[in-house]
């Protein structure tokens, strides 16, 4: 059974999550950590935990989304994977970040290129890559179907759907990502998003003023 541990990280209260199974085998995903006590925060857990992180994985290469990347790298000697096609979102962050007042932003590589259908292995656990652009032009999610979850990234959230007035988004996308990508999963799957709490795709067919079937 895969295990979700959430934190909320930097000033613009991403959600950044480490998945884990019985084996202790990890994955970071969206590392947000801004600063010395949130990277504390995150490295503590996975300490406490006695947890062995194998990958660190962007749904997304927004700014919130990628501040913690190169600290994950380093900390725990890890190769980065992102979707190719949000490397020009990757690539503007040090042009971005001033404009969300973050001064510290670190660069990194990806090491490795995520597409929609590949398999991510940890322990005895598999995330399912799905293709959801239209927030960010590469962004995916990762489906675990044995135990029924979602991370989303800001793709759908509860009650409303991620931003699509920045560079590269686009609404239309957006909506046909969620539709055919996370709407044709059974409604009892949860969804874990980049901001706020949790849903599930069935409250959001029924609920969500954007996207209601």
């Amino acid at each position: 059974m895969v295990r979700v541990q959430s934190f909320v990280f930097s000033p613009l209260a991403e959600n950044t999550y480490v998945l884990y199974d019985e084996t202790g085998e990890a994955v970071i995903i969206d590392p947000g950590c801004y600063d010395t006590r949130e990277r504390a925060e995150l490295s503590g857990f996975i300490e406490q935990n006695k947890l062995k992180p194998g990958k660190l994985l962007n749904t997304h290469a927004h700014i919130d989304h990628i501040l913690g990347n190169a600290f994950v790298k380093r900390q725990y000697e890890i190769e980065l994977y992102l979707h190719p096609a949000d490397l020009p979102v990757l690539r503007s962050a040090p042009i971005m970040a001033p404009h969300f007042g973050i001064m510290t932003y670190e660069e990194t590589d990806v090491d490795h290129f995520l597409e929609a259908g590949q398999r991510i292995s940890f322990g005895k656990s598999e995330l399912e890559v799905r293709f959801v652009p239209g927030h960010a032009p590469g962004h995916v999610a990762f489906v675990n179907h044995a135990d029924r979850f979602v991370i989303g990234g800001d793709v759908l959230f509860r009650g409303s759907i991620g931003r699509y007035d920045f560079p590269l988004s686009d609404y239309d996308t957006l909506i046909h990502s969620i539709r055919t990508q996370l709407y044709t999963l059974p409604d009892d799957y949860t969804v874990y998003p980049g901001h706020a709490q949790p849903t599930t795709i069935g409250h959001e067919k029924k609920n969500n003023p954007f996207v209601r079937l």
